[in-house]
């Protein structure tokens, strides 16, 4: 493989996630929770959105995860199976389902996230039996995110154990910093050592010059150089690093957003064109959406190029669906990159 490419090309992959899956609690018609009185339930996590994403474009994806024994629990199974995500390592233990709470805004009011997670069943799972090499087995890309880093100690020994697991297994290792400041604050060790030694292990990372200042302990100036500075700096780090993906996001109101991507390679850069996009429906998972894209294209064998463009699409069209995890299939995908927004008969 090349800078540009980091799979043969084929029709699918085999991908596995391990991270917790929540139960979200969304105000309707943009309230304020204060206010609120009725809740939409949507099933995510940040692991299980690529997962399922993934399993949309007709890729194998399993989720590794623990659930309830309960009626949440069910619910969240019954969102895995419903879009052909592998179920075969999801543990069923006693305990309670994380949730988290969103008020959705409204015009210069952004949403806003309460998190009700703490002791959950994927936190107070033990791990430490896991056989790694089994639930890996044929897999062509482990992904994991730093919120399994912030949860707990015993789901942050896994994301090591599964990361060393798969290096070690010639299997692709896909890292989401996913930065959560609310998820650190019980926490006694500094996230910017856990992040490190995750990222010293993967070959693409999903991350801007923010996630980068954390884990070097460093600052990058805030100009217009500070992504390739911020990149060049990661890569210098982590020699076995093979691609940075990021975004950028200008919120204008909650309603319109100005979106960009860009994947660094050690050799070039790739950015695409801003996309503006308006009449958001809901934009969480949106990070998720673009790590799928991404991951889409690299899997089979595309270059950086179509990387950043399937990634970008794949986010533009989560911000027009409600849930957490985009519903895309690729004659979706591709018709969006092609520019084709009119009616469909």
């Amino acid at each position: 493989m090349t800078d540009d490419t980091i799979c043969p090309p084929r029709r699918a992959a085999h991908v596995v996630c391990f991270g917790e899956m929540l139960v979200r609690l969304a105000t309707q018609a943009q309230d304020e929770l204060a206010f609120a009185t009725a809740l939409d339930l949507h099933v995510g996590g940040a692991e299980a959105n690529v997962a399922a994403a993934l399993a949309w474009l007709g890729h194998r994806a399993d989720m590794i995860t623990a659930l309830p024994s309960d009626a949440l629990g069910d619910r969240a199974l019954t969102h895995l199976r419903a879009r052909g995500v592998g179920i075969g390592h999801v543990r069923r233990e006693e305990g309670r389902m994380g949730l988290y709470f969103a008020a959705t805004g409204a015009s210069l009011r952004p949403t806003t996230i309460l998190y009700d997670r703490a002791a959950s069943v994927f936190a107070a799972t033990d791990w430490s039996e896991t056989d790694w090499s089994v639930a890996l087995a044929g897999a062509d890309l482990l992904h994991v995110s730093g919120i399994s880093l912030a949860v707990g100690q015993a789901s942050a020994d896994a994301v090591l154990a599964a990361v060393a697991t798969a290096r070690a297994m010639g299997v692709l290792v896909s890292f989401d910093g996913n930065f959560r400041p609310q998820l650190w604050r019980d926490r006694e060790e500094d996230p910017a050592v856990l992040l490190r030694a995750v990222l010293g292990q993967a070959d693409i990372f999903f991350g801007d010059h923010r996630d980068a200042a954390l884990i070097l302990g460093t600052r990058f100036d805030d100009d217009a150089a500070r992504a390739g500075a911020a990149a060049d700096a990661v890569f210098a780090a982590f020699p076995q690093l093979r691609l940075i993906a990021s975004t950028t996001r200008r919120a204008e109101t909650v309603e319109r957003n100005l979106l960009s991507a860009r994947i660094d390679s050690r050799s070039r850069v790739v950015a695409t064109p801003i996309q503006a996009v308006e009449g958001i429906v809901d934009r969480i998972g949106a990070g998720d959406a673009f790590a799928a894209g991404v991951l889409h294209a690299l899997l089979t064998g595309e270059t950086i190029d179509r990387a950043a463009a399937d990634g970008l699409a794949l986010t533009c069209l989560k911000h027009s669906q409600r849930g957490d995890a985009a519903s895309v299939d690729r004659v979706r995908l591709a018709a969006f990159s092609s520019g084709e927004v009119d009616l469909r008969r």
